[in-house]
């Protein structure tokens, strides 16, 4: 069967598009910019995206057209399908029906944290035999692609991350609703993607959706202390629920403050220690959502700790990009307040024991709709207040939806530089930097190759500029 991805370098679309070609289906896709690092993915696979979207790449007619959700009216393609009757479906719909089929599917939902609670997931599955399936919205470093068909071991295990975001121009549940999960992690849950859902009331709506179809011989892991969360489930639940967190079944005493050391315990029993290479209460809290979740899956807690105590991350998840002339560049996924204090605040903690450890800059660009509207204005100051100096990209218009001014967040603390081009940010991120800074870089997009213009910038300063540094 031939089938044609539209939008194929997004993560879930590249990682439908793998699964395809390794059930044997012929493969092509097209996007409109075709970019790393899923085009480097793809093209590992042999699958050499089109870029754009002439119509004449469906001659001759494929036999599905999977359509991304990035797709929309007026698109050529889209407009060559409906006029012509070509057979289409959307992603989930089409993994739903060729891959997850009699799966025990473990879902990953929630507003953070569902990349990297998914690569542990399959991580732990992996390690001890099972040979899962899973789909990861992100490059895991520690699985040797972002998607696979998988056995599954004896209970045909597939992990998924469980996005709400709307399926396709033609279907606007979440995308979630078509996984039909046995397993159910609803890790956290705040306002987000306000260019599709009105507020909280409306995300908690189809939260709940999918909350309705777990068989009650499923399981259900949600966080505990999580009020949106505990207003879904009060919406009603058939299926068992086990709390992770302060307060939960599952909760972790920390060992070092910044999460590289903990116990694992369940119902206040200790049953597990980890010590690993990641770091943050955030990374703590993922960690035991993925053991609970593994448990559900016939793996013991002690076993999945020792699994975990290998995981190495996710790329641009806190990764450490270079070090140039001292200062250490990190790369960063955040792009919510909530996420951008967490990651500020694990890196802070990590360096805090690190001899010579300077001053932490962060470098966030408002790239995506929610931001860039100003949903989040009220927390977005005070989530960056753990850094020392930040810089922020904004768009050079003010939302026509918020109407807001991002320059307000450099007048609440003194700390914030609001910038519209990259340039700018590079060259003052760049002379303000002194060995032993480390700059923190974070956006949901490409953010326009800054961690290597800012470390080409790094690597030609001369001693005289590193000793004429102009502070932050």
């Amino acid at each position: 069967m031939h089938v044609h991805f539209l939008g194929v370098c997004g993560t879930f679309m590249a990682g439908l598009a793998l699964i395809a070609r390794e059930l044997g289906h012929r493969v092509t896709g097209s996007d409109h910019n075709v970019y790393p690092p899923m085009s480097e993915v793809l093209a590992r696979a042999a699958i050499d995206p089109i870029a754009g979207y002439d119509p004449a790449q469906l001659e001759p007619a494929p036999d599905v057209v999977v359509v991304g959700n990035s797709m929309i009216r007026g698109n050529p393609c889209v407009e060559h399908i409906l006029e012509t009757g070509l057979p289409h479906t959307s992603g989930p719909a089409w993994l739903s029906a060729h891959v997850l089929a009699g799966r025990h599917v473990v879902a990953v939902a929630g507003t953070h944290g569902k990349t990297t609670t998914t690569a542990m997931i399959a991580f732990i599955l992996e390690a001890a035999g099972l040979d899962p399936g899973f789909l990861v919205g992100g490059i895991p470093r520690d699985l040797d692609a972002v998607a696979r068909v998988g056995r599954g071991g004896p209970r045909r295990l597939f992990v998924i991350e469980a996005d709400e975001y709307d399926t396709a121009f033609f279907d606007k549940r979440s995308k979630f609703l078509h996984y039909r999960p046995r397993t159910l992690v609803l890790n956290n849950l705040e306002f987000d993607h306000a260019d599709i859902f009105r507020d909280l009331a409306d995300m908690q709506r189809q939260f709940h959706h999918v909350v309705r179809i777990v068989p009650a011989g499923g399981r259900i892991v949600a966080g505990a202390g999580q009020r949106p969360i505990d207003e879904v489930l009060a919406m009603g639940c058939w299926s068992p629920v086990e709390r992770v967190g302060a307060g939960g079944d599952w909760s972790a005493l920390m060992a070092t403050p910044d999460g590289s050391r903990f116990q694992v315990r369940h119902h206040g029993r200790a049953v597990a220690e980890i010590e690993w290479e990641q770091r943050g209460a955030h990374n703590v809290a993922n960690a035991l959502t993925a053991i609970a979740a593994a448990r559900h899956a016939g793996i013991e807690p002690a076993l999945a700790a020792r699994a975990l105590g290998g995981f190495k991350g996710v790329r641009r998840r806190l990764e450490h990009h270079a070090t140039v002339a001292g200062i250490a560049i990190y790369d960063d996924f955040a792009h919510h307040p909530t996420a951008i204090e967490a990651s500020i605040g694990a890196l802070r903690a990590t360096r805090g024991s690190e001899a010579g450890a300077g001053r932490l800059l962060a470098v966030l660009e408002l790239a995506s709709n929610t931001m860039r509207r100003g949903t989040h204005r009220a927390t977005l100051g005070p989530a960056l207040a753990g850094a020392d100096a930040a810089w922020v990209l904004a768009p050079a218009q003010t939302s026509e939806a918020g109407g807001w001014d991002p320059q307000v967040l450099a007048h609440e603390g003194g700390t914030v530089r609001v910038r519209h081009d990259i340039d700018t940010i590079v060259r003052e991120c760049g002379a303000a930097a002194r060995p032993g800074d480390a700059v923190l870089m974070m956006s949901n997009a490409g953010f326009g190759g800054i961690r290597d213009r800012l470390a080409a910038v790094l690597r030609a300063r001369t001693p005289a500029d590193r000793d004429r540094c102009t502070g932050a």
